[in-house]
C-alpha cells in the first residue's frame, strides 16, 4: 500500500532548484517533477520463493529493467537534458558510458530532438553500441577503458562546444536516480534494508542520500563485483583511486569514479552502511535464479544484489529488504549461456 511522503516535503513546500551545486532532498523532489512520464514508475515485485529461502520478512525486487531503455539510467539523464536551457539543448550533448547510460542519453535526447555524442572504449560490448546509434547517437568507441573513453569525451566537448552528461558524478544525475528512493518510500511499509549495485556510486549515492532523509534507519547495502571495486577501495582509501578493467558478467559496473570526484564519493562515504563484493560465479548464480524463480531477464549488473544475498554474505533473516534490479540489457548469446549453465 502505499503511503504519503513526510508533509514537509511535498512538492508545495519544496523550493524549484536551479543550476544545482549539491544534492539535497530538495534538489530529488525537483528531479521527480521534470523526469515523469519521461521515465517510468516501476515496479516492485515481491517473491516469496526468495523470501522464504532467505528467512527474510520480505523480499522485493526494484524492476528499473522495465525502464523504456531497459535501465534506471533514464532517471538521472532526463533530468539532466531537460534541465538545459534551449540554447544548451541546440549546442547538443555528450556523455561517456559502459553502455546503459549511453544509450538512456540518446533516448532522451532523440525524444527531444537534441543531437547526442556519446564515447565509450572497446570493452563495451557491440550490442549496447547498436542500441545507441539505434536511438540517433554518434558512437565514437576508442580506447581500452572507460577512463581512456572519458579522455576522448574531454576532447570532444571543448572541441564541438557540446554540454556534458555524465554518468554519474553530477548533482542532477544523482538526484535523477535518488527518486528511486522516492518510489520505494510509498511501495514498501516496513522497509528496513536497501541492497543497491555500485560502480561510479550514481544509483547508490542517490538513493543512499534519498532514502536515510526519508527513513533514516534503513540499513543501505552497497555491491561490487570483484574485479572492479573501484567505488568501494575509493572509500576505504578516502580518495578516487584506479583499478584496471576486466571482462564480467557485470560489465555496467565497469569503470573508475573520475580522478576529480566532485559527489558520488563523498555521498557513498557518508550515507552507505556497509559494502559487499561478489564475483563471477555469484553474479551468474543470481541470474539464473532470478529468470528460474521469477522470469526475469536481469543483467549481471543488476543481479548483484541477488548474489550478495544468495552467497551469504549478507543476513537478511527478518528482514523488509529492497533489491534494485537496475537493468536486462544483456548479450542474448551470453545470457543464454549463463542460463543453461
Amino acid at each position: 500500500m502505499n503511503r504519503c511522503l513526510p508533509t514537509r516535503w511535498t512538492s508545495s513546500s519544496i523550493r524549484r532548484v536551479h543550476g544545482m551545486k549539491e544534492v539535497t532532498i530538495a534538489s530529488v523532489f525537483e528531479a521527480s517533477r521534470r523526469i515523469y512520464p519521461t521515465v517510468r514508475h516501476t515496479p516492485l515485485l515481491d517473491s516469496e520463493y526468495f523470501t522464504s529461502l532467505l528467512y527474510a520478512e520480505r523480499i522485493a525486487f526494484k524492476a528499473e529493467m522495465f525502464q523504456e531503455t531497459g535501465s534506471f539510467k533514464e532517471r538521472g539523464a532526463a533530468n539532466r537534458i531537460l534541465s538545459l536551457s534551449d540554447e544548451q539543448k541546440e549546442r547538443g550533448v555528450i556523455t561517456f558510458s559502459t553502455g546503459n547510460h549511453g544509450r538512456a542519453v540518446a533516448s532522451v535526447a532523440s525524444r527531444n530532438n537534441i543531437k547526442a555524442v556519446v564515447c565509450v572504449s572497446k570493452r563495451v560490448p557491440s550490442y549496447r553500441v547498436e542500441a545507441m546509434k539505434a536511438l540517433g547517437a554518434e558512437v565514437v568507441q576508442d580506447g581500452d577503458s572507460q577512463d581512456e573513453a572519458e579522455l576522448i569525451y574531454e576532447r570532444l566537448k571543448k572541441e564541438r562546444n557540446l554540454i556534458p552528461v555524465v554518468p554519474f558524478d553530477d548533482p542532477y544525475v544523482v538526484s535523477g536516480q535518488g527518486t528511486i528512493s522516492l518510489e520505494l518510500y510509498q511501495q514498501l511499509e516496513g522497509l528496513d534494508t536497501l541492497i543497491v549495485p555500485l560502480s561510479g556510486g550514481g544509483l547508490l549515492a542517490g538513493t543512499a542520500f534519498t532514502i536515510k532523509q526519508l527513513k533514516p534507519s534503513v540499513q543501505v547495502i552497497g555491491v561490487s563485483i570483484e574485479c572492479s571495486p573501484v567505488m568501494l577501495r575509493s572509500v576505504e582509501e578516502g580518495k578516487p583511486v584506479q583499478i584496471a578493467e576486466s571482462d564480467t558478467l557485470a560489465d555496467s559496473l565497469l569503470g573508475g569514479i573520475g580522478m576529480e570526484n566532485h559527489y558520488t564519493l563523498d555521498l557513498v562515504s557518508r550515507f552507505v552502511d556497509t559494502h559487499v563484493v561478489v564475483n563471477e560465479e555469484e553474479t551468474a548464480t543470481a541470474m539464473r535464479a532470478l529468470y528460474q524463480n521469477m522470469g526475469l531477464v536481469v543483467e549481471g549488473a543488476g543481479s548483484v544484489p541477488l548474489a550478495a544475498a544468495l552467497s551469504g554474505k549478507l543476513d537478511l533473516k527478518g528482514k523488509h529488504a529492497a533489491l534494485v534490479c537496475t537493468g536486462r540489457n544483456v548479450d542474448f548469446n551470453q545470457y543464454r549461456r549463463v542460463i543453461e549453465e
